[in-house]
C-alpha cells in the first residue's frame, strides 16, 4: 500500500517520466502536424485549460490576498526578468572563450531574457504546495511585461555578446 501512496503523491513527476519515455519510443507523435497537433493543443488548449483549472481551484479571497503582496511580485519579476538574464550573459561570457557554436550561444541568450512558461511555473508551484494565486498572477504578469522587457534585454545582451565574439 506505501507503493500506490507514494505514487499518488508523486504523480506529476511519474507523468513527465512517462511522457518523456512515450516521446523517447514514438517521437512522431507530438511533432508539428502529428497526431497530437501541438501546435494547436500546447499553445491553445493547455495553456488555457491549465488556467481555467487553476482559477477554478483558488478561492477569490486567496486571490485578492495574493494580488496585494507587492514586495512578492517584485522580487519574482526582478529576478525572472533582470537578475536571471544576468547572470545567463555572465555565463555566457565564459562560453564565448570556448569554441561553443555562436548560434548554441545565441539560442541561450534568448531563453535566458524570456520569461518562464505559464504552465509550467503554475504546476510546478502548485505541486510543491506553494502560492498558486501569486503563481498565477506572475505568470500572466511576466508574460505580459516579457513582451516589451524581453527584446529590450535582447538587444542590451545581445550588442554585449556580440561584440565578445568578435574579439
Amino acid at each position: 500500500m506505501r507503493l500506490l501512496e507514494r505514487m499518488r503523491k508523486e504523480w506529476f513527476m511519474i507523468g513527465i517520466v512517462l511522457a518523456i519515455a512515450g516521446a523517447k519510443l514514438e517521437p512522431s507523435v507530438g511533432v508539428n502536424g502529428g497526431p497530437l497537433k501541438p501546435e494547436i493543443t500546447v499553445s491553445y488548449i493547455a495553456v488555457a485549460t491549465i488556467f481555467f483549472n487553476s482559477g477554478l481551484s483558488l478561492k477569490t479571497e486567496e486571490l485578492t490576498s495574493a494580488l496585494v503582496h507587492i514586495k512578492l511580485h517584485l522580487f519574482i519579476q526582478i529576478f525572472t526578468l533582470a537578475f536571471f538574464p544576468a547572470t545567463i550573459w555572465l555565463f555566457l561570457q565564459l562560453l564565448s572563450i570556448t569554441p561553443i557554436n555562436e548560434w548554441l550561444l545565441k539560442g541561450l541568450q534568448t531563453v535566458g531574457c524570456m520569461p518562464p512558461p505559464v504552465s509550467s511555473a503554475v504546476i510546478l508551484t502548485k505541486a510543491v504546495g506553494g502560492n498558486e494565486a501569486a503563481a498565477i498572477f506572475n505568470s500572466a504578469f511576466g508574460s505580459f511585461l516579457g513582451i516589451i522587457i524581453t527584446p529590450l534585454l535582447l538587444l542590451l545582451f545581445g550588442w554585449a555578446l556580440q561584440t565578445m565574439t568578435r574579439r
